[in-house]
């Protein structure tokens, strides 16, 4: 579906490992459910129904915790049911639907301005990069990072448990260290659940706040192309926020 003018009350959908985040609007606090390894799409959408009525919302921006490819989900989650792929959102939710990376989309409500990256710190490990304005979501978490696992088992949620909080951090730390390095970004952020267990931010990264998901749920109906492209107004208010 597509909007044919620009919508005025966004429905924002931070769906997660463990939980989904919805809100309305700008204001006030996210709604949210449990999602975890067996909800499917229309489970989630079926439980939004219940909290959020049609006539409230005017379009919907979905946070996917997996890979989207030109606004469609390209891969099943790994931390969710199945039937994502495929499945009509705009029939189901009954308004115009932008899906985006759900760490893509927290990346868009805390950009800067520069080059930045962000990472998700929650069940997995989001990544995003965001250059001068363009949104280039990352698949870092699934690569192989040492000792025959990947990024994400040793930062994400399964990693936490594994090593203990004192050992995380320290790889935390390591993976900031050789991101930032390797794709030479002005600035790391970090955000989800977990980033609140870090007794202190690795150099060069700032704390993603929770509400920029909701943010960037609003902002990337503002955004243009694929990939998507902020709009040089924000990209303007967003450098001079970052100063």
């Amino acid at each position: 579906m597509v909007a044919k003018k620009k919508p005025l009350r966004i429905l924002v959908l931070d769906v997660g490992g463990s939980h989904v985040k919805l809100r309305v609007g700008d204001r006030g606090n996210p709604k949210k459910f449990v999602s975890g390894p067996k909800m499917s799409a229309a489970d989630m959408v079926k439980t939004v129904r219940k909290l959020v009525a049609p006539d409230a919302y005017d379009a919907v921006s979905i946070g996917y915790p997996g890979m989207v490819i030109r606004g469609r989900i390209a891969a099943e989650p790994f931390n969710l049911g199945k039937g994502w792929m495929g499945f009509d959102f705009g029939k189901a939710l009954g308004k115009p639907v932008r899906i985006i990376n759900d760490a893509a989309m927290q990346a868009v409500g805390s950009y800067a301005g520069g080059r930045m990256l962000f990472l998700g710190l929650g069940t997995g490990m989001g990544a995003t990069l965001v250059l001068d304005g363009v949104v280039e979501p990352m698949e870092f978490g699934h690569l192989p990072y040492k000792n025959g696992r990947t990024y994400e088992q040793f930062v994400g949620e399964h990693g936490l448990e594994r090593l203990g909080k004192k050992k995380w951090r320290k790889e935390v730390a390591a993976v900031v260290e050789q991101l930032s390095h390797a794709l030479e970004v002005d600035y790391v952020v970090l955000g989800g659940g977990n980033v609140r267990l870090l007794k202190e931010l690795p150099k060069g990264a700032r704390q993603g706040a929770n509400s920029n998901a909701m943010t960037g749920g609003r902002l990337i109906w503002e955004a243009t192309g694929s990939p998507l492209v902020l709009s040089p107004k924000y990209r303007a208010h967003a450098t001079e926020r970052g100063k």
